[in-house]
């Protein structure tokens, strides 16, 4: 069984659109497939039109089994819900002793066959996204080719190199993904460069040096953007779109995936188929308070610090961080300089 947080702090970068139309082609396929929805505005629960009696904060805050809260959403697909009062989970969580692995131990405690579970988290990097880091062994980025989209790449790196050395050894970064793509505009074309040049560039024991940036880009479709309307996946809504072809190549490459799962056999293949704000310490990770929007100094991550960037401000959008330019002056996008340290959210 795979474990995947679908993760960035940056909202509206396409991941519940990608956990939802991932999932359907993998269930497709005839895998099973089980959706966690940690965002309490509930994006992942109302796309697939559920209504759940019992949701992800019964399992968080009332120590409900996860088998009990599923509900079937589509055949080999099941769904943790959420809902408004998952929005109140945080605040009780925090005096709560081993909070950051909740959601592991309840996971751990699932007995069910399932070949996948997929974790929707929240656009933060709060004590609900350490739960989706401590309980996944893999971590899928998803990033719009937009300079704001990128700004908290820094700080969700760091918190997942941090969550790996205190919490869970085993997670890793394992997939980065380019949504709402537009190849005609050099903007995107020259962020995908740079991304890609930054992971190139990682040592050996960071946590996302095997990180496969994936050759499926998901491009600009009005058709993904309308199916949610509709409750409906894209294979469901129109097969035919660029956004059903592109979701499909993606499932292609993740069940290819090597290194992250182990090999399947034939037999185990069905067919079908902004104003910057300072960034928190997180020394509560491991015995302290976890604040609402917990995240990562660079400090905390000691001499790793320097294997990870933000990309620095243009113009008023944003100011630079701290620490050297290790992207050297030739990584610009566009006269812009990639720099490590903080910088506003988008």
């Amino acid at each position: 069984m795979r474990i995947i947080a679908v993760a960035n702090q940056k909202g509206g970068v396409g991941k519940t659109t990608t956990t939802v139309n991932l999932a359907a082609n993998l269930a497709a396929r005839g895998r099973d497939v089980v959706l966690v929805d940690l965002d309490p505005q509930a994006h992942l629960t109302t796309f697939l039109g559920a209504e759940p009696s019992q949701s992800s904060y019964g399992v968080l805050t009332r120590s409900k089994p996860v088998a009990e809260a599923l509900i079937p959403v589509r055949e080999r697909m099941k769904l943790l819900g959420s809902g408004l009062d998952l929005a109140a989970a945080e605040q009780e969580l925090v005096s709560m002793v081993g909070r950051e692995t909740i959601l592991r131990d309840a996971l751990a405690a699932y007995e069910a066959d399932c070949d996948y579970v997929f974790i929707d988290c929240p656009p933060s990097l709060g004590l609900l996204t350490l739960n989706a880091l401590g309980a996944a062994e893999e971590v899928f980025i998803t990033l719009q080719p937009h300079f704001l989209s990128l700004q908290g790449l820094s700080q969700l790196l760091e918190t997942v190199l941090l969550v790996h050395k205190r919490i869970n050894p085993k997670l890793v970064v394992s997939g980065l993904l380019f949504c709402i793509y537009d190849a005609r505009t050099a903007l995107s074309q020259e962020i995908v460069r740079d991304v890609t040049a930054f992971f190139d560039r990682q040592e050996e024991e960071s946590p996302w040096r095997d990180v496969r940036i994936f050759d499926t880009r998901i491009r600009r479709n009005v058709k993904l953007a309308e199916s949610p309307s509709y409750g409906r996946t894209i294979l469901e809504y129109d097969l035919k779109c660029h956004g059903a072809e592109d979701y499909a190549a993606l499932a292609d490459e993740v069940e290819a995936m090597v290194g992250a799962d182990e090999p399947m056999s034939a037999a185990d293949v069905a067919p079908g188929g902004e104003g910057g704000s300072e960034i928190a310490q997180v020394d509560a990770v491991a015995e302290g308070v976890v604040g609402e929007e917990a995240t990562v100094a660079a400090g905390e991550a000691g001499g790793a610090a320097a294997d990870t960037e933000a990309m620095a401000g243009r113009g008023g959008e944003a100011g630079p961080g701290s620490g050297a330019d290790v992207a050297g002056p030739e990584a610009g996008l566009g006269g812009r300089t990639i720099v490590e340290g903080s910088s506003p959210q988008g």
